[in-house]
């Protein structure tokens, strides 16, 4: 990524990997990029993280609005510039997802993204292991509305000021934040 946005003149701040992925690095569920939708929703059921319910999408508007909703709620329209699907939903409407148990061994390196009440994205990696009830928690005292679950063992950041940076990996999505030069 960071040849990427050398190349466009820009330098890389943050980056992180941005959903689940399937065969040849491809985005699992749905995946918008730049207004085209190059992958569609998935809305099946199945096993893994990704079907847990609810899952949900994050997305980024024309007017640079960010939005965490799930699946069944998401409706595509042509003002979508960037989404990424991925599951499942950590924090609905301020809420720890039900399905999560407090005292859960399902311990993982985990990642996320929440939007708080003002709009505000944050992004969440966990360092050790954690379960999802206490990775949705911390979503929740930040102050989050909503917040996805990205993904799990795989996940990598890239965030140099504060000293975090893992370029290994392989990714179906990436998400960045990036400055001009």
């Amino acid at each position: 990524m960071k040849e990427l946005t050398d190349s466009k003149n820009e330098t890389l701040k943050f980056a992180m990997n941005g959903g689940m992925f399937i065969k040849n690095n491809m985005p699992k569920g749905l995946y918008i990029e730049n207004y085209q939708k190059l992958n569609e929703i998935d809305t099946l059921s199945g096993e893994g993280n990704f079907y847990l319910k609810p899952n949900g999408i994050f997305y980024i508007t024309t007017s640079n609005d960010y939005k965490i909703l799930t699946s069944e709620n998401f409706r595509f329209n042509s003002e979508i510039k960037y989404a990424t699907q991925s599951g499942p939903m950590l924090i609905v409407d301020g809420k720890v997802n039900s399905i999560f148990q407090k005292k859960s061994k399902n311990l993982n390196i985990r990642n996320g993204v929440g939007i708080l009440k003002n709009g505000e994205v944050v992004f969440a990696m966990s360092k050790k292991e954690i379960n999802f009830y206490d990775f949705a928690e911390l979503f929740k005292n930040l102050g989050c509305q909503n917040a996805l679950y990205l993904d799990g063992f795989v996940s990598r950041s890239y965030f140099p000021q504060e000293k975090w940076i893992q370029e290994d990996g392989d990714f179906g999505v990436m998400i960045g934040v990036t400055n001009k030069n």
